[in-house]
C-alpha cells in the first residue's frame, strides 16, 4: 500500500500527543495515513508492552489510520546505526509516503532526538540507488524520496516553521490520546504518577494547540519544524 502520509514515533502515543490532529485531518480528506512506532515503550513507568499495543490499535481505529506498525526497537537503547537505519529505509520504500512526519529535533526525552536523527538518515539513504533493500518476498525495493519531511513538536517549546489548523479534528485527537489509558491522567489508576500522567500535562497540550491556533486565527493547531525552506506554488492556500 502506498501512503500519502507516514508518521514515525519513538514510542506509542508520541504521534497522538503531537500530530494526531494532522493525521486525522488527512485521513478525513481521503488520504492514506500510517504510523510506525519504533519501540513499544517498554521502559515506561506505567503500563506494559502488551497493553500499549492494544492502546495503539484502538488509537489507530479512532484516527482512521490505514497502517500502524511497531519495529520493536529497544526503548531508551535503540541506536542511530546501520542496522536500525536499514529497517526504517525498508519501511519508507515499502509505503512510499509523499509526506513524512517525525519526532522533534530536540526534546526532553533523548529517544525523541535520536529517532529524529535516525529518521533523517534513513530518509536520505532511501533515496540512494546503491543502497539495496529487499521486501518480505526477497524482491529488490525501489528507491524513494518523500516530497516533504516535517518534525512535530513534543515536550519542549519550539517555534514552529509551519502550523496546521486541526480545529475540526481536536476531539478526535483527544480521543486517540485517551486511548492510551495506562499513560495519561486516570484518577482510578493505582500506578505511580509520571511526567505525562498528571492532569496538567494534557492541559499543556491543549494550551499549546490553542496558542498555535491563536497565532493563525483558528481555534487549535499543531506546529512542525523543517530542515529546509518550504515552498508553495501560489499564495492562495495560505490562511
Amino acid at each position: 500500500m502506498k501512503l500519502d502520509l507516514l508518521a514515525f514515533a519513538a514510542h506509542p502515543d508520541d504521534t497522538e500527543l503531537s500530530c494526531a490532529g494532522t493525521l486525522a485531518l488527512h485521513a478525513s480528506l481521503g488520504d492514506k495515513v500510517g504510523v510506525i512506532d519504533f519501540t513499544e515503550g517498554e521502559m515506561g513507568t506505567r503500563g506494559t508492552p502488551a497493553l500499549r499495543r492494544k492502546e495503539a490499535e484502538k488509537s489507530a481505529e479512532i484516527l482512521g489510520l490505514h497502517v500502524r506498525e511497531n519495529l520493536g526497537f529497544a526503548d531508551s537503547f535503540f541506536l542511530n546505526d546501520k542496522e536500525h537505519q536499514m529497517k526504517v529505509v525498508r519501511k519508507i520504500r515499502q509505503y512510499k509516503p509523499d509526506i513524512i512526519l517525525t519526532t522533534a529535533i530536540n526534546d526532553r526525552h533523548p529517544d525523541h532526538a535520536r529517532a529524529s536523527e535516525l529518521s533523517k538518515n534513513a530518509i536520505f539513504l532511501s533515496g540512494l540507488k546503491k543502497v539495496e533493500t529487499f521486501d518480505d518476498a526477497g524482491q529488490p525495493q525501489e528507491v524513494w524520496k518523500p516530497r516533504l519531511v516535517l518534525h512535530y513538536i513534543q515536550s519542549l517549546p519550539i517555534k514552529p516553521d509551519i502550523v496546521v489548523d486541526v480545529s475540526d479534528h481536536w476531539e478526535t485527537k483527544m480521543k486517540a490520546v485517551k486511548a492510551f489509558e495506562s499513560q495519561f491522567y486516570n484518577p482510578e489508576s493505582n500506578e505511580p504518577e509520571t511526567y505525562i500522567s498528571s492532569p496538567g500535562f494534557l492541559k499543556m497540550i491543549e494550551a499549546r494547540a490553542m496558542e498555535f491556533g491563536h497565532i493563525i486565527g483558528v481555534k487549535r493547531a499543531e506546529g512542525f519544524t523543517v530542515d529546509k525552506y518550504l515552498g508553495v506554488r501560489n499564495l492562495k492556500g495560505l490562511l
